[in-house]
């Protein structure tokens, strides 16, 4: 590797989520960021550039391949055939590593203990430091679904962000602990009316994603609410059926 490719794989790896570089091995350069723990290590190719992922979260492979199926070599390598593919596929296992179980907990963790810090020490413990918790954890888990669905509904790929929402499946007081509340796949980011009925279980999805609509719902009411026949998931992972399927549990016994 000569020192532009060397150069021009760091300056990719600064610019697209991976800021930091680590002590250089060889022909490779091995890329690294403080916001996520993910590593991807970058060795220039007579033609193109091969990338080598080692992930934070098993998600983040399976969810690359998503996207970036025409470039898997095998397992976790990747072979990004230019420059600006390169710094596509970096940028978005970036953006996965933030969003995926689990660097979203750790953000939300960090993000709380600085908010609990700035309150007044008579706020502490009391319904205040609750509700600090919850704007900040439900701010955060936007963020990551907005990650996740490359800021686009899930549904219609709208991409206007002030008319997204991020929709649990599980919601918010019911789930187990921060971990289900901030999992990523525990939900989908939906245009303002999806949400709303997902929110009170007039809509939910099927195994394949596509969308199931409440009894209680007429045809009148599907067409003044955009639901159209056909209508379902961009893409469903299988981390999501647990989640979805307690959703329509409750969707069920709603209907």
């Amino acid at each position: 590797m000569n020192p532009l490719q060397r150069t021009l794989i760091e300056k990719a790896g600064h610019d697209n989520g991976f800021e930091h570089v680590l002590s250089p091995a060889g022909d490779a350069v091995t890329l690294a960021s403080a916001r996520h723990r993910s590593q991807a290590v970058v060795t220039a190719l007579a033609e193109g550039f091969e990338v080598r992922f080692q992930p934070a979260t098993p998600a983040l492979l399976p969810e690359l391949l998503r996207s970036f199926q025409p470039w898997s070599a095998a397992g976790d390598v990747f072979c990004a055939p230019t420059l600006a593919d390169l710094a596509a596929l970096l940028r978005r296992a970036a953006s996965l590593s933030q969003a995926l179980p689990n660097q979203a907990v750790r953000d939300y963790h960090a993000a709380v203990a600085q908010a609990v810090e700035a309150m007044p020490a008579e706020a502490r413990g009391t319904e205040v430091e609750r509700l600090v918790r919850q704007r900040v954890g439900q701010a955060r888990y936007r963020d990551a679904l907005l990650a996740y669905w490359g800021g686009a509904c899930a549904v219609t790929g709208i991409n206007v962000p002030e008319v997204l929402r991020a929709s649990h499946a599980k919601p918010w007081a019911e789930c187990a602990d921060d971990a289900e509340r901030l999992d990523a796949f525990n939900g989908f980011l939906l245009v303002a009316n999806l949400d709303a009925l997902f929110d009170r279980f007039l809509i939910s999805f099927d195994d394949t994603g596509h969308l199931l609509t409440s009894a209680r719902l007429s045809a009148g009411d599907l067409q003044g609410l955009g639901i159209q026949p056909g209508m379902r998931l961009r893409w469903l992972a299988r981390e999501h059926l647990h989640y979805l399927q307690w959703h329509r549990e409750r969707f069920l016994l709603a209907s």
